[in-house]
C-alpha cells in the first residue's frame, strides 16, 4: 500500500502530461481560416455603377504540410445565419449584381497564405436604396479542416448618403455669362432643366429656380398663380398647372423638358410627370451680358430669390426621359450625353460653384459669399 502512495505523484504527472498533449493536438492542430480581420465587409452604395472587385484568401496557423486547394462558393442558406448573428434584416443580393470571377484558392506546401479568390460586383448603384443586401460566401475544401468561426464571409451592401453638402441661396443668386461653348446653347431644339430644391417659405410673388426672365425660365409663382406653383415662363407665353404646387421644408426634385420641334413641354416633381402641354417657345438661355443672363435663384430683379437650399442643378440639350429623370434625382454620371452643365452645389467654396460636366460652365455667386449646409440625402426611411 505504501508503494502505491509512493508512485501516485508520478502517475498523476504522467496523466497530466498525456492530457496536455491531447489538448494541444486538438486545440492547436493546423487549420485553415478566412484571412480577414472580421467575417463581413460593408459597402456603402453611393449610386455609382462601376464594378467593384473584392478578394478573399485563406491562411493556415502553421505552414501547410501539403498542397491545399479550396473554393469560394455562394451559400444562399446563410442569409438567415447572417441576420441572426448580426441582428440584421438583409436580403440576398440578386445574382445579376455579382460574378465569382475566380473561385479557386491554393496554399502551397510550406506556405501559410493562399492565392486570391475574387468576386466582381456589378451595378450595385441600381439596388433598392431602402433595403440591405448580403452575399454569403463560404470556403470549401477537403484538404484541411476549416476553423468553424472563420469559414463563412458576408459581403453587405447598404445605401449611403449621395449628397452631404448643399448651398443655401436665400438672399443670393448665381450667374453664368458667357457660356464656355456658346454653340451648345445657341439655337437649341431640346432642353431639360432640373434641380433639387428645399423651399423654406414662399410668400413672395415669384421665387426662381433657373433660367432667363422673358426668355426661358423655371420659376415658382406669379400674378394670378399660387406662390408655391411651378411656372415655365417663355417669350411665347407661360405654362403652369395646379398639379405643380410644391411644399415648404421638404426636398423636392423639379424638372422640365421641352422639345421645340413638336412643342411638347413636360414638368416633373420628384420624378413623376405632373403636367404636360404644348408651346411655341424658342429656347434661349444664352444671356446678353447685362440684365438678361442665365441665373440660378433670381429672375431679373431682387425679391425673386429662392428662399431655401439647392443641389444637383443641371442643364441638358436633350429631352430626358421620365425614367432618366426619376432614376437620377440625387446624382448623375457627369459624362452623360447631352449634359451641358452640372452644378452639384457641394463645393464649400466662397463664390464659385463648379460645373461637374467638364464643360467649364461654373456659376458665380453675385450677392454674397455662399452659405453651405450639411445634409444627408436621400433621407433615411
Amino acid at each position: 500500500m505504501k508503494k502505491i502512495f509512493k508512485y501516485l505523484p508520478l502517475l498523476a504527472a504522467a496523466f497530466l502530461m498525456t492530457a496536455c498533449q491531447s489538448d494541444k493536438e486538438e486545440d492547436f492542430g493546423n487549420k485553415a481560416f478566412i484571412d480577414a480581420p472580421s467575417m463581413s465587409s460593408e459597402t456603402i452604395v453611393k449610386g455609382g455603377t462601376d464594378d467593384i472587385v473584392k478578394t478573399l484568401t485563406i491562411a493556415t496557423s502553421r505552414p501547410a504540410e501539403k498542397d491545399i486547394k479550396a473554393q469560394a462558393v455562394v451559400d444562399k442558406s446563410l442569409v438567415e445565419t447572417y441576420n441572426k448573428a448580426y441582428y440584421a434584416n438583409a436580403i440576398l443580393l440578386p445574382e445579376e449584381y455579382y460574378e465569382i470571377t475566380e473561385s479557386n484558392m491554393a496554399i502551397d506546401a510550406g506556405s501559410v497564405k493562399s492565392t486570391e479568390a475574387s468576386i466582381t460586383f456589378k451595378g450595385v448603384g441600381a439596388l433598392d436604396r431602402s433595403l440591405v443586401y448580403v452575399l454569403p460566401v463560404k470556403v470549401q475544401t477537403s484538404d484541411i479542416e476549416l476553423l468553424s468561426s472563420a469559414k463563412n464571409y458576408y459581403y453587405v451592401f447598404r445605401a449611403g448618403a449621395l449628397i452631404n453638402v448643399v448651398a443655401d441661396i436665400q438672399d443670393n443668386y448665381l450667374e453664368i455669362f458667357p457660356w464656355k461653348n456658346t454653340g451648345r446653347v445657341s439655337g437649341m431644339r431640346q432642353i431639360t432643366m432640373e434641380a433639387l430644391i428645399y423651399p423654406r417659405e414662399f410668400g413672395q410673388l415669384i421665387s426662381t429656380v433657373m433660367g432667363i426672365e422673358g426668355a426661358f425660365l423655371m420659376r415658382i409663382g406669379d400674378a394670378g398663380v399660387p406662390d408655391n406653383q411651378i411656372q415655365i415662363a417663355t417669350s411665347s407665353g407661360n405654362f403652369t398647372d395646379a398639379k405643380l404646387q410644391l411644399q415648404t421644408n421638404k426636398w423636392q426634385h423639379v424638372a422640365l423638358t421641352y422639345d421645340r420641334d413638336n412643342g411638347e413641354m413636360k414638368v416633373y416633381i420628384d420624378g413623376h410627370l405632373m403636367a404636360e402641354g404644348t408651346s411655341r417657345a424658342s429656347i434661349n438661355i444664352i444671356g446678353n451680358g447685362t440684365d438678361r443672363n442665365f441665373l440660378v435663384g433670381k429672375s431679373y430683379e431682387d425679391g425673386r430669390d429662392l428662399n431655401g437650399c439647392i443641389s444637383e442643378a443641371r442643364v441638358w440639350d436633350v429631352v430626358r426621359t421620365a425614367d432618366e429623370i426619376a432614376n437620377s434625382i440625387y446624382t448623375v454620371d457627369p459624362t452623360s450625353p447631352g449634359l451641358i452643365a452640372y452644378w452639384k452645389f457641394d463645393d464649400l467654396s466662397t463664390y464659385t460653384v463648379k460645373d461637374y460636366s467638364g464643360n467649364g460652365n461654373d456659376l458665380t455667386a453675385k450677392r454674397a459669399q455662399l452659405t453651405w449646409k450639411n445634409v444627408s440625402l436621400p433621407a433615411a426611411n
